[in-house]
């Protein structure tokens, strides 16, 4: 398969398509804290501020449901939108490929596994309790990016093939696992099991993230820090090594990095797969492959995607609620056939 170009680094920056996300971005959280369960209400973001004269037919019911539930989970949409495309970015150049990412890679799908059993076993096991998830999630999901890495290198490089075979190697391998706790699980645990395979911003609030999100900023800060010199390692690593980066140092800060950041996403809103694939390639297309423009442009539009597939996840079955990682999905698998055929063709061209 083709690899990810090499970065242009002399290419115009694009600051306008910034701006035309940074604006979406405001938009949808704006419509995003204005509706709900609970009705539409352009003033609910920002009810606190008005005037009493303004807010006098509002209850404060509704402002608690902005402060406590949407607000909440709209912040929680950012986070993980914005890790898990930067962690696509960072995994597609670490791999030199544009379809590596860690859903396919079976990273989302280790975290989730060791998020499972910590949920099925702290109601059998008096030791294990339900706050063990997220650094179990952190640790399944940094045992398989290590594993996948030492299975796909080969001189050095990263066969793409194998490392594609083996996430779907560790992805049925994560099912079957959470199939057989499934089994064995309460009523109670079963429940949470589903809400892990298939992803939900549902839980957000303020409690809840006390420990996820910070795994995840120090992710996304961590990458963006870095992405002059995972700009580097896309070069190729002898010309990296020309460049005075200390490539065995980079590639193993990444892979943690990686994995800490989806580690506290999968901890917190459950497998959601794709993002990282289809983000990074569409900021790639705006702005080129030069990471210094496309990383903070792939966040950006990791969080527009995310608030985009949780409005459709709550209005295409209200007053349910759709599973946000189901959207993510019919958005991403259609995107993963069309970019396997363009490489095919490419090879044939």
């Amino acid at each position: 398969m083709n690899n990810i170009a090499h970065p242009l680094l002399n290419t115009t920056q694009h600051i306008h398509w910034y701006w035309l996300s940074a604006a979406l971005l405001g938009v949808l959280a704006w419509l995003s804290l204005s509706s709900g369960a609970v009705g539409w209400d352009w003033k609910m973001p920002i009810l606190w501020l008005l005037p009493e004269s303004m807010t006098s037919d509002v209850q404060p019911l509704h402002i608690s449901v902005v402060t406590q539930i949407r607000l909440p989970r709209l912040v929680l949409a950012i986070l993980i939108g914005a890790v898990l495309a930067s962690s696509g970015a960072a995994t597609q150049a670490l791999c030199r490929n544009p379809l590596a990412d860690p859903s396919l890679m079976g990273i989302t799908g280790g975290a989730a596994m060791a998020a499972v059993a910590i949920i099925a076993l702290s109601a059998k096991v008096s030791f294990i309790h339900e706050a063990m998830v997220t650094p179990a999630a952190f640790i399944g999901a940094i045992s398989v990016t290590a594993l996948i890495h030492k299975v796909a290198s080969h001189q050095g490089q990263v066969q793409i093939t194998t490392l594609l075979l083996a996430g779907v190697a560790i992805n049925a391998m994560a099912m079957a696992v959470i199939g057989l706790f499934s089994f064995f699980a309460d009523d109670s645990a079963l429940r949470l099991m589903t809400y892990w395979q298939m992803g939900s911003l549902g839980g957000a609030s303020w409690s809840a993230m006390q420990y996820g999100a910070p795994l995840i900023i120090v992710s996304i800060g961590a990458l963006f820090v870095r992405r002059k010199k995972i700009n580097a390692l896309m070069l190729g690593e002898l010309e990296a090594r020309h460049l005075g980066i200390n490539v065995t140092k980079l590639k193993t800060e990444i892979v943690i990095i990686v994995a800490l950041g989806v580690g506290g996403a999968v901890a917190l809103a459950g497998m959601i797969g794709f993002v990282g694939l289809l983000v990074p390639h569409v900021a790639r297309l705006l702005v080129g492959p030069d990471l210094r423009r496309m990383l903070p442009l792939s966040m950006l539009l990791g969080c527009v995607l995310m608030l985009i597939a949780d409005w459709i996840s709550r209005l295409v079955v209200a007053p349910s609620e759709l599973p946000i990682g189901i959207v993510t999905a019919l958005f991403g698998s259609p995107f993963f056939v069309y970019q396997l055929l363009k490489q095919k063709r490419g090879q044939h061209a």
